[in-house]
Protein backbone atom coordinates (compact mmCIF):
# COMPACT_ATOMS: atom_id res chain seq x y z
CA UNK A 1 0.00 0.00 0.00
CA UNK A 2 1.84 3.49 -1.02
CA UNK A 3 1.81 5.69 1.65
CA UNK A 4 -0.53 8.76 2.46
CA UNK A 5 0.04 11.35 0.38
CA UNK A 6 1.35 14.46 2.79
CA UNK A 7 0.68 18.38 2.15
CA UNK A 8 2.49 20.92 4.61
CA UNK A 9 1.12 24.66 4.01
CA UNK A 10 2.87 26.99 6.46
CA UNK A 11 0.81 30.09 7.47
CA UNK A 12 -2.40 28.55 7.45
CA UNK A 13 -3.77 29.50 10.80
CA UNK A 14 -6.03 32.03 8.67
CA UNK A 15 -6.36 33.64 4.94
CA UNK A 16 -5.67 31.92 2.19
CA UNK A 17 -3.46 29.55 4.16
CA UNK A 18 -6.48 28.03 6.20
CA UNK A 19 -9.05 28.18 3.07
CA UNK A 20 -6.42 26.13 1.13
CA UNK A 21 -6.11 23.65 4.19
CA UNK A 22 -9.78 23.07 4.13
CA UNK A 23 -10.12 22.57 0.81
CA UNK A 24 -7.49 20.42 0.47
CA UNK A 25 -7.96 18.04 3.39
CA UNK A 26 -9.31 14.78 2.44
CA UNK A 27 -9.37 10.98 4.50
CA UNK A 28 -6.46 10.42 2.21
CA UNK A 29 -4.24 13.74 3.12
CA UNK A 30 -1.65 13.41 5.71
CA UNK A 31 -2.49 17.55 6.17
CA UNK A 32 -0.03 19.12 8.51
CA UNK A 33 -0.69 22.72 9.00
CA UNK A 34 1.39 25.71 10.62
CA UNK A 35 0.25 28.82 11.89
CA UNK A 36 1.43 31.48 14.32
CA UNK A 37 -1.68 31.76 16.71
CA UNK A 38 -1.87 28.10 18.59
CA UNK A 39 -6.07 29.56 18.50
CA UNK A 40 -7.17 30.63 15.46
CA UNK A 41 -4.68 26.76 14.25
CA UNK A 42 -6.99 24.99 16.28
CA UNK A 43 -10.24 25.98 14.65
CA UNK A 44 -8.52 25.06 11.45
CA UNK A 45 -7.38 21.74 12.62
CA UNK A 46 -10.58 20.77 14.21
CA UNK A 47 -12.05 21.61 10.56
CA UNK A 48 -9.83 19.77 9.03
CA UNK A 49 -8.57 16.57 10.80
CA UNK A 50 -5.20 17.88 10.50
CA UNK A 51 -1.88 17.85 12.24
CA UNK A 52 -1.48 21.41 13.77
CA UNK A 53 2.44 23.19 14.87
CA UNK A 54 2.90 26.67 15.91
CA UNK A 55 5.84 28.10 14.94
CA UNK A 56 6.95 32.04 15.08
CA UNK A 57 8.77 32.89 11.83
CA UNK A 58 10.31 35.75 14.14
CA UNK A 59 12.88 33.14 15.66
CA UNK A 60 14.78 30.80 13.88
CA UNK A 61 15.26 28.39 16.36
CA UNK A 62 11.86 28.01 16.54
CA UNK A 63 11.49 26.90 12.55
CA UNK A 64 14.26 24.71 14.02
CA UNK A 65 11.88 23.04 16.33
CA UNK A 66 9.37 23.33 13.69
CA UNK A 67 11.17 21.18 10.91
CA UNK A 68 12.24 18.16 14.14
CA UNK A 69 8.22 18.46 15.04
CA UNK A 70 7.29 17.73 11.05
CA UNK A 71 10.62 15.47 10.46
CA UNK A 72 9.25 12.90 13.56
CA UNK A 73 5.28 13.13 11.86
CA UNK A 74 6.36 11.78 8.54
CA UNK A 75 9.20 10.02 6.30
CA UNK A 76 7.90 12.10 3.22
CA UNK A 77 6.54 14.94 2.24
CA UNK A 78 4.56 15.64 -1.44
CA UNK A 79 3.59 18.74 -1.21
CA UNK A 80 5.32 21.81 0.90
CA UNK A 81 3.19 24.97 0.80
CA UNK A 82 5.60 27.59 2.38
CA UNK A 83 2.71 30.52 2.15
CA UNK A 84 3.67 32.16 6.22
CA UNK A 85 4.58 35.39 5.34
CA UNK A 86 3.71 39.23 5.37
CA UNK A 87 4.67 42.94 5.53
CA UNK A 88 6.55 44.28 8.20
CA UNK A 89 8.05 47.44 9.42
CA UNK A 90 11.84 46.89 8.82
CA UNK A 91 12.81 49.38 11.74
CA UNK A 92 12.35 46.58 14.36
CA UNK A 93 14.77 43.69 13.88
CA UNK A 94 13.95 40.02 14.74
CA UNK A 95 15.11 38.21 17.94
CA UNK A 96 17.88 36.91 15.35
CA UNK A 97 18.62 40.53 14.46
CA UNK A 98 17.37 40.65 10.85
CA UNK A 99 15.27 42.91 8.98
CA UNK A 100 11.82 41.19 9.08
CA UNK A 101 10.23 41.45 5.67
CA UNK A 102 13.75 39.34 5.18
CA UNK A 103 13.64 36.94 7.66
CA UNK A 104 10.18 35.98 8.15
CA UNK A 105 9.66 36.09 4.61
CA UNK A 106 12.48 34.30 3.19
CA UNK A 107 15.27 32.90 5.57
CA UNK A 108 12.82 31.09 7.31
CA UNK A 109 10.99 29.22 4.57
CA UNK A 110 14.49 28.95 3.17
CA UNK A 111 16.01 27.16 6.32
CA UNK A 112 12.98 25.02 7.31
CA UNK A 113 12.52 23.88 3.37
CA UNK A 114 16.30 22.98 4.01
CA UNK A 115 16.03 20.77 6.69
CA UNK A 116 13.38 19.50 5.48
CA UNK A 117 15.11 18.20 2.06
CA UNK A 118 15.54 14.45 2.76
CA UNK A 119 11.67 14.36 3.33
CA UNK A 120 10.88 16.38 0.38
CA UNK A 121 13.39 13.82 -2.12
CA UNK A 122 11.73 11.13 -0.04
CA UNK A 123 9.95 8.08 -1.56
CA UNK A 124 8.50 10.06 -4.61
CA UNK A 125 9.07 13.42 -6.72
CA UNK A 126 7.80 16.11 -4.74
CA UNK A 127 6.49 19.89 -5.61
CA UNK A 128 7.57 23.25 -3.43
CA UNK A 129 5.14 25.95 -3.70
CA UNK A 130 6.64 29.84 -2.62
CA UNK A 131 4.04 32.42 -2.00
CA UNK A 132 5.37 35.37 -3.81
CA UNK A 133 4.18 38.80 -4.97
CA UNK A 134 3.96 41.46 -7.92
CA UNK A 135 5.22 43.27 -4.97
CA UNK A 136 8.62 41.88 -6.30
CA UNK A 137 8.74 44.15 -9.03
CA UNK A 138 9.42 46.84 -6.17
CA UNK A 139 12.57 44.86 -4.45
CA UNK A 140 15.88 44.96 -5.17
CA UNK A 141 18.51 42.25 -3.99
CA UNK A 142 22.00 43.88 -2.98
CA UNK A 143 23.45 40.97 -1.54
CA UNK A 144 26.34 43.09 0.19
CA UNK A 145 23.24 44.20 2.10
CA UNK A 146 20.52 41.84 2.33
CA UNK A 147 19.37 43.00 6.13
CA UNK A 148 19.28 47.07 4.99
CA UNK A 149 21.87 47.97 7.69
CA UNK A 150 23.40 50.20 4.79
CA UNK A 151 20.51 51.12 2.41
CA UNK A 152 17.40 53.24 4.04
CA UNK A 153 14.79 50.49 5.01
CA UNK A 154 11.44 51.50 3.39
CA UNK A 155 8.80 49.17 4.45
CA UNK A 156 7.38 48.17 0.67
CA UNK A 157 11.08 47.99 -0.51
CA UNK A 158 11.70 45.82 2.22
CA UNK A 159 8.77 43.60 1.32
CA UNK A 160 9.16 43.53 -2.43
CA UNK A 161 12.75 42.35 -1.87
CA UNK A 162 11.87 39.66 0.45
CA UNK A 163 9.23 38.37 -2.48
CA UNK A 164 12.16 38.97 -5.06
CA UNK A 165 13.97 36.48 -2.79
CA UNK A 166 11.21 34.21 -2.82
CA UNK A 167 11.23 33.75 -6.61
CA UNK A 168 15.17 33.41 -6.67
CA UNK A 169 14.54 30.40 -3.74
CA UNK A 170 12.09 29.23 -6.32
CA UNK A 171 14.81 29.03 -8.89
CA UNK A 172 17.61 27.58 -6.89
CA UNK A 173 15.50 24.91 -5.86
CA UNK A 174 14.61 23.84 -9.20
CA UNK A 175 18.15 24.38 -10.17
CA UNK A 176 19.90 22.17 -7.31
CA UNK A 177 17.46 19.69 -6.28
CA UNK A 178 15.90 18.63 -9.67
CA UNK A 179 17.72 15.61 -9.67
CA UNK A 180 16.29 14.74 -5.92
CA UNK A 181 13.01 14.65 -7.63
CA UNK A 182 11.77 17.83 -6.35
CA UNK A 183 9.96 20.78 -8.31
CA UNK A 184 9.22 24.32 -7.05
CA UNK A 185 7.31 27.07 -8.19
CA UNK A 186 6.42 30.08 -7.26
CA UNK A 187 2.67 32.10 -7.05
CA UNK A 188 1.52 35.63 -6.70
CA UNK A 189 -1.88 34.34 -5.04
CA UNK A 190 -3.60 37.92 -5.14
CA UNK A 191 -4.60 40.61 -3.09
CA UNK A 192 -6.22 38.58 -0.84
CA UNK A 193 -8.37 40.87 2.09
CA UNK A 194 -6.56 38.96 4.57
CA UNK A 195 -4.73 39.82 8.35
CA UNK A 196 -1.89 40.12 5.68
CA UNK A 197 -0.73 43.71 6.71
CA UNK A 198 -1.35 43.35 10.33
CA UNK A 199 2.19 44.20 11.11
CA UNK A 200 2.03 47.29 8.56
CA UNK A 201 1.10 50.45 9.82
CA UNK A 202 0.95 51.87 5.55
CA UNK A 203 -0.08 48.17 4.23
CA UNK A 204 -2.55 47.85 7.34
CA UNK A 205 -4.22 50.76 6.43
CA UNK A 206 -5.47 49.05 3.15
CA UNK A 207 -5.79 45.60 4.62
CA UNK A 208 -7.48 46.47 8.26
CA UNK A 209 -10.27 48.98 7.36
CA UNK A 210 -12.73 49.03 4.86
CA UNK A 211 -10.44 50.28 1.87
CA UNK A 212 -9.47 46.54 1.37
CA UNK A 213 -12.66 46.35 -0.18
CA UNK A 214 -11.17 48.45 -3.42
CA UNK A 215 -8.65 46.13 -5.24
CA UNK A 216 -9.21 43.39 -3.26
CA UNK A 217 -9.97 39.64 -3.55
CA UNK A 218 -11.42 37.26 -1.15
CA UNK A 219 -9.67 34.88 0.45
CA UNK A 220 -11.41 32.27 -1.44
CA UNK A 221 -10.18 33.49 -4.55
CA UNK A 222 -6.93 34.24 -2.84
CA UNK A 223 -6.25 30.21 -2.45
CA UNK A 224 -7.19 29.07 -5.69
CA UNK A 225 -3.82 29.32 -7.14
CA UNK A 226 -2.19 27.38 -4.03
CA UNK A 227 -5.09 25.10 -4.49
CA UNK A 228 -4.60 24.45 -8.46
CA UNK A 229 -0.96 24.21 -8.20
CA UNK A 230 -0.95 21.78 -4.91
CA UNK A 231 -3.60 19.13 -6.79
CA UNK A 232 -1.25 19.56 -10.09
CA UNK A 233 1.67 18.41 -8.06
CA UNK A 234 5.63 18.38 -9.19
CA UNK A 235 4.69 18.53 -12.72
CA UNK A 236 8.24 19.15 -14.56
CA UNK A 237 6.69 21.53 -16.70
CA UNK A 238 6.13 24.20 -13.78
CA UNK A 239 10.07 24.10 -12.17
CA UNK A 240 10.86 27.54 -11.22
CA UNK A 241 8.04 29.35 -12.96
CA UNK A 242 6.70 32.29 -11.16
CA UNK A 243 2.92 32.52 -11.84
CA UNK A 244 0.86 35.80 -11.16
CA UNK A 245 -2.29 33.60 -10.35
CA UNK A 246 -3.47 31.07 -12.42
CA UNK A 247 -1.16 32.29 -15.55
CA UNK A 248 2.26 31.41 -15.77
CA UNK A 249 5.31 33.40 -16.24
CA UNK A 250 3.88 36.92 -14.27
CA UNK A 251 5.42 40.05 -14.21
CA UNK A 252 8.85 39.72 -12.53
CA UNK A 253 11.65 41.96 -11.67
CA UNK A 254 14.56 42.56 -14.03
CA UNK A 255 16.49 40.32 -10.90
CA UNK A 256 14.52 37.22 -10.99
CA UNK A 257 16.03 35.26 -13.74
CA UNK A 258 19.71 36.86 -12.75
CA UNK A 259 22.21 33.51 -11.99
CA UNK A 260 24.68 35.93 -9.97
CA UNK A 261 21.48 36.06 -7.50
CA UNK A 262 20.16 33.16 -7.70
CA UNK A 263 23.42 31.34 -6.56
CA UNK A 264 24.41 34.31 -4.16
CA UNK A 265 21.27 34.80 -2.31
CA UNK A 266 21.58 30.76 -1.80
CA UNK A 267 24.69 30.66 -0.39
CA UNK A 268 24.42 33.78 2.18
CA UNK A 269 21.07 32.80 2.98
CA UNK A 270 22.50 29.04 4.31
CA UNK A 271 25.40 30.96 5.66
CA UNK A 272 23.16 32.88 7.78
CA UNK A 273 21.23 29.74 9.12
CA UNK A 274 23.95 27.21 9.46
CA UNK A 275 22.70 24.75 6.34
CA UNK A 276 24.75 22.95 3.78
CA UNK A 277 24.79 25.03 1.05
CA UNK A 278 25.64 21.99 -1.38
Amino acid sequence: MSPRTTIVITGASDGIGAVTARTLAAPDIDLILVGRSADKLDAVTADTGAVGFTADYAELDDVRRLAEKIREHTDHIDVLLNNAGGTFDPRHPTPDGHEPNFQINHLAPFLLTNLLRDRLAAPDACLVVNTASVGNLAGHVDLSDLDYRRRRPIGLHCYGTAKLMNILFTRGIAQRWIDDGIVSAAVHPGPAATSFGRDSAFVGLLYRTPLRHIGTITPDKGAQPLIELARRGPDPEINGVYFHRHKAKGPENRQAHDQRLIDGLWSASAQLVGVDPG
